[in-house]
């Protein structure tokens, strides 16, 4: 992949229905119905609206074997209306579903971390050889015949592996990690290669941008050591909502479509899922512009720093050194800088590899702290310019370009640009300065309404600055996702909210109109909590 130049990852095409993922085909864009999945009605009025907002393919939860085969009168419902996007299958924990789903849908996503393997629960456990061979027989007794269902019905999966749910088996050997992300998804793709199976898509999420990144860019390595190439799609789980949500995944979407990375995508907004869509399809659009922009030459690879770690400057003032990354206007004035400080600008339709190349040219013996400025023209609107912005920063400081950042736009007030630096720096974890919540999307599984849950949840907990709380519509990511998480609220059941501290479930099963003050008074018995 050339270091400055977009080049897109070579990638087998599956079809899903009349739509196809990878190859040649342009990156997909979908998003997931967060109605019951057994009210047909509902579920087809909402998959309409996610098809018109320009989803290519629609994903809709199936808990158990009835919800399953409920799918299917969606799908034919869908199809008597002229609506002919393809639908997927959401599992969990029951392969039955996946089964019974199979017959139904043009494409089922499965989760490694459950199909086979029980539900997480925490504990250390550990395994001899023999015993850890034994569990990947389970796996092929399993997985084979539904690999052979969905031949037989021209189906499609997706190997969907999420932070939150990583098998007990796996967390003993490879723990919390990218490397165990990685092998759970490559131990069913090696079954599936050796039946011959390869209408499959990958995906391999997490709610911390950083190693969500980290482990699609170690998946795709990996794959290509093992001579695999897979279509990938990407996604930020429990992104939230409003201008956090978008920059979240726009950071980590975006930095990895432009760098040639990924098939298809959904943005997660804990919002209505048509909302998702304009998002998703502006991200592509910036990756267009990138993928068609003048070629840029420079320097041979010759940055000291390796990817991910910082490079190394030394401090002047603020700027540089150990200091966390400075922003103009908020740490610094442009026209003030000295010739201590090294500016790079671009304005250029590919500024990632523009940047890349200037900050190589930069002998490595010159330590000067660098701040990259980027430029948008006001022909792009402020969605436009945010999610550009934050894709391009957030590539660039994901790779270790953190001394500071400079963003002019007229299509942004200085106030909102400066907001905008910060809330891309907090994404990518390089410079905490707010609360972080973590919360999903929602979707038929979810037990409350999270959207009003979530707002008055940031009304009261938004001044905790370097906090983080989950807000978890069920249990089937909540405690995993939540693993990186101070305090997590995960609906437990109708009109019911646990809380947990970390991993560990403290308060179980409280009546929902009681859950936000117990959710306080927990903060503030852990001394966690400040006055506003």
């Amino acid at each position: 992949m050339g270091r400055y130049n977009y080049e897109r990852r070579p990638s087998l095409r599956v079809a899903v229905g009349n739509t196809a993922i990878g190859g040649t085909e342009p990156i997909r864009v979908q998003s997931m119905t967060n109605t019951p999945t057994l009210d047909t009605e509902a579920s087809v009025a909402q998959a309409c609206r996610i098809a018109e907002a320009g989803a290519d393919l629609v994903r809709l939860t199936a808990q158990g074997v009835q919800h399953a085969r409920n799918l299917g009168n969606i799908r034919r419902e869908l199809r008597a209306r002229g609506v002919e996007t393809p639908l997927v299958a959401d599992i969990h924990f029951n392969a039955t579903a996946a089964f019974a789903a199979a017959e139904e849908v043009e494409k089922v996503r499965i989760n490694p971390g459950n199909f086979v393997d029980p539900g997480r629960t925490f504990k250390k456990l550990s395994y001899t050889e023999e015993e850890y061979a034994a569990e990947i027989e389970k796996i092929r007794e399993k997985l084979v015949p539904f690999l052979e269902l969905c031949r037989e019905h021209g189906t499609a999966i997706r190997l969907g592996v999420n932070h939150g749910s990583l098998s007990d088996r796996i967390m003993s050997r490879y723990g919390d990690t990218p490397a165990g992300m990685v092998e759970s998804v490559m131990e069913y793709l090696r079954i599936c290669r050796e039946v011959g199976f390869n209408d499959i898509v990958i995906s391999i999420k997490a709610s911390n941008v950083v190693v969500m990144t980290e482990t699609v860019r170690l998946l795709a390595a990996t794959m290509k050591d093992e001579g695999m190439n897979y279509p990938l799609h990407l996604g930020v789980t429990e992104a939230g909502d409003g201008e956090d949500g978008r920059v979240k995944s726009a950071v980590g979407i975006g930095s990895l479509l432009a760098d040639g990375l990924g098939d298809t995508i959904r943005v997660s907004l804990s919002e209505a899922p048509e909302a998702e869509l304009p998002v998703a399809r502006e991200l592509v659009a910036h990756i267009s512009r990138i993928a068609s922009a003048p070629e840029i030459t420079g320097a041979v690879d010759r940055c000291p720093h390796k990817y991910g770690e910082r490079r190394m400057s030394e401090a002047v003032g603020a700027i540089g050194g150990d200091n966390v990354p400075a922003v103009e206007g908020v740490d610094f004035r442009g026209d003030e800088l000295g010739e201590g400080i090294i500016v790079v600008s671009s304005d250029h339709d590919n500024r990632i590899g523009d940047i890349r190349a200037q900050i190589d040219a930069i002998e490595p013996e010159d330590k000067r702290p660098v701040v990259i400025r980027l430029r948008y023209p006001e022909t792009m609107s402020a969605e436009e310019t945010s999610l550009a912005a934050a894709t391009d920063f957030g590539a660039l400081l994901l790779e270790g370009y953190r001394d500071g950042i400079w963003l002019e736009t007229p299509s942004l007030t200085e106030e909102e640009a400066r907001s905008l630096a910060m809330t891309i720096l907090q994404a990518t974890r390089t410079r905490i300065t707010k609360t972080e919540f973590i919360a999903c999307p929602g979707c038929g599984r979810t037990l409350f309404d999270l959207q009003s849950v979530l707002a008055k949840i940031k009304a009261a907990c938004s001044h905790l600055t370097g906090l983080k709380i989950g807000v978890m519509g069920c249990i089937v990511n909540g405690p995993g996702e939540m693993a990186d998480a101070d305090y997590g609220y995960v609906g437990a059941a109708a009109g019911n909210v646990s809380l947990y501290k970390g991993k560990e479930c403290v308060m179980k099963n409280i009546p929902a109109d009681e859950a936000l003050p117990r959710l306080i008074e927990l903060i503030k018995a852990n001394g966690d909590w400040k006055d506003a």
